[in-house]
């Protein structure tokens, strides 16, 4: 069964830190690239950051340079390390294969990251 499980967000406050990982099925994680999601009320799900099974990186531009995402293959592991938060950061955080359709569906529970003071 496929599965992608979220953990680490949390309530921080602005200018902080928060480390985030998803633990996704082999047959999720293997052959994709993976990427970061998120989700704001009255919003659609916006992609946050690619990483292919190369190691190439990509980032929407209003998170470049404050976060950073990795890779542990051993693990079928994805992280997203995020820096220098702000509120318009708090979201629904999920993770999923890139494009999310390779992914058949599957999206997860995600995690709640709230940037507040």
């Amino acid at each position: 069964q496929e599965q992608l499980v979220v953990s680490g967000g949390g309530l921080v406050q602005p200018g902080g830190s928060l480390r985030l990982s998803c633990a996704a099925s082999g047959s999720i994680f293997r052959s994709n690239a993976m990427g970061w999601y998120r989700r704001t009320p009255g919003k659609q799900r916006e992609w946050v950051a690619t990483i292919t099974t190369g190691g190439n990186l990509n980032y929407a531009d209003s998170v470049k340079g404050r976060f950073a995402i990795s890779r542990d293959n051993a693990k079928n592991t994805v992280y997203l390390q995020m820096n220098s938060l702000k509120p318009e950061d708090t979201a629904v955080y999920y993770c999923n294969a890139v494009p999310a359709s390779r992914a058949g569906g599957t999206w997860g529970q995600g995690t709640q990251v709230t940037v507040s003071s």
